[in-house]
């Protein structure tokens, strides 16, 4: 069913009824049962999922709690969320005059004063941010201190409100202040986000139900994750996949957590971790409260969450390939779809092992690969100039899509559905 990025948000916070059959008496009751504790979506990039996170936020004003709850801004929040929206508290100052001292600021707000402020966490934050990056980059950051400007008033730069990076070498030295990557930025942001929420899941596990006493996340309801890997190789990539996925296992509150992701990996990694149930006796976690779904684009601008059964893997290569071949028996095919094949054609080499995806074309007779596939593959999915992305594609770069998508489902038996 089509609907809005407002109705998927209302669908995702909306609890479930489900008919269950009761051995006592043999009859049929209604149960009404709270939304699944984890809801993992996939998207390809561009579908919304950072919009929904908004969206899904608004749902959720503030609670306007008395004046005993508000000790922490935290206390009125129903719900926490990581976006991209989340990265724009962070900003670099780099010393452009000079090129010697570039830190980054941060704007504060009620999670950062929170963990940063009034839990003293940022130990485990530079914890959290080496498991993923290296071990020697180490974030350090400011005390309160003062200094004058051009013009002799005094400033007053609080605690907490920059970070600066170094290279840990021996015998306590370290490099100067270092202009880290993008994708070493964006995990730093999610090591502090991934710290508050560690601190959470603890302190709501902690509560005593017999005698229970406030906190400063009594109201939360929902965590909203879209996305935490941007720029991680696959192997700290699966390690956060597994950390995430063993401590949301460990909320035994009422806090349920959506996740969105655009990569396939990470998303089989947390339909792995979640769709087995923990023997350990530290949880007690229960795949029954974990569902996944795809969030799907249409034609007209409208969107689709499909429900997928908890038992069968999402395969991200059998999905794009039913994506285009949807598309040529529809006669849709767009130049994106280029795009599509590419990336299963690179997948499938890695897989098996080629070092170029071009080995995976048809050959000519010299047993090379066709020079004029390989040609529109590449010039059709790495169009530089606006006006070629929106140009029509020709009747026969439609049939050498064609012809390339049945060459590579048949010579490397990829499974296809059976016709009766």
């Amino acid at each position: 069913m089509s609907k809005t990025l407002t109705e998927i948000a209302q669908q995702l916070s909306t609890p479930k009824t489900v008919q269950k059959t009761v051995a006592e008496k043999t009859k049929v009751v209604e149960e009404v049962k709270p939304v699944p504790k984890v809801q993992l979506i996939y998207a390809f990039n561009g579908t919304g999922k950072t919009r929904l996170s908004r969206e899904f936020k608004e749902l959720f004003p503030p609670h306007a709690g008395d004046e005993d709850t508000q000790r922490s801004e935290l206390a009125s929040k129903k719900i926490l969320y990581y976006s991209a929206f989340t990265e724009d508290l962070f900003y670099w100052d780099n010393d452009l005059a000079f090129d010697s001292e570039p830190k980054l600021l941060i704007r504060p707000n009620s999670f950062t004063r929170w963990v940063l402020e009034e839990q003293g966490q940022d130990r485990n934050i530079v914890t959290n941010f080496q498991r993923y990056t290296n071990d020697k980059l180490t974030p350090r950051f400011n005390e309160e201190y003062r200094f004058k400007d051009k013009d002799g008033h005094d400033v007053i730069v609080k605690a907490f409100s920059e970070v600066t990076f170094s290279l840990e070498g021996g015998n306590d030295e370290h490099t100067g202040n270092l202009k880290i990557s993008k994708g070493e930025e964006s995990n730093f942001i999610w090591s502090i986000f991934y710290t508050l929420l560690e601190q959470a899941i603890s302190t709501l596990n902690d509560v005593r139900p017999d005698y229970p006493e406030p906190t400063p996340f009594d109201n939360l309801e929902y965590v909203f994750i879209d996305d935490p890997v941007s720029s991680l190789d696959d192997n700290h990539l699966i390690q956060l996949a597994v950390d995430l996925a063993q401590l949301v296992k460990s909320n035994n509150s009422r806090v349920n957590c959506i996740i969105t992701t655009h990569n396939p990996l990470f998303f089989n990694v947390l339909c792995n971790e979640f769709g087995s149930d923990e023997k350990a006796e530290r949880y007690s976690w229960k795949s029954k409260w974990f569902s996944k779904s795809r969030l799907e684009k249409n034609e007209d601008g409208s969107l689709h969450l499909a429900e997928q059964p908890n038992d069968s893997p999402f395969a991200y290569h059998l999905h794009l390939i039913s994506q285009l071949e949807d598309a040529i028996k529809s006669g849709q095919v767009e130049k994106y779809h280029f795009n599509l094949l590419r990336n299963i054609l690179e997948k499938t080499a890695t897989f098996l092992g080629y070092k170029r995806w071009e080995h995976l074309l048809p050959e000519t007779n010299d047993g090379l690969p066709n020079p004029s596939a390989k040609r529109i593959v590449n010039f059709s999915s790495h169009s530089k100039h606006a006006a070629e992305e929106v140009s029509p594609l020709k009747p026969e770069e439609k049939q050498v899509l064609e012809k390339l998508v049945k060459h590579v489902v048949e010579h490397y038996r990829f499974r296809q559905e059976k016709t009766t």
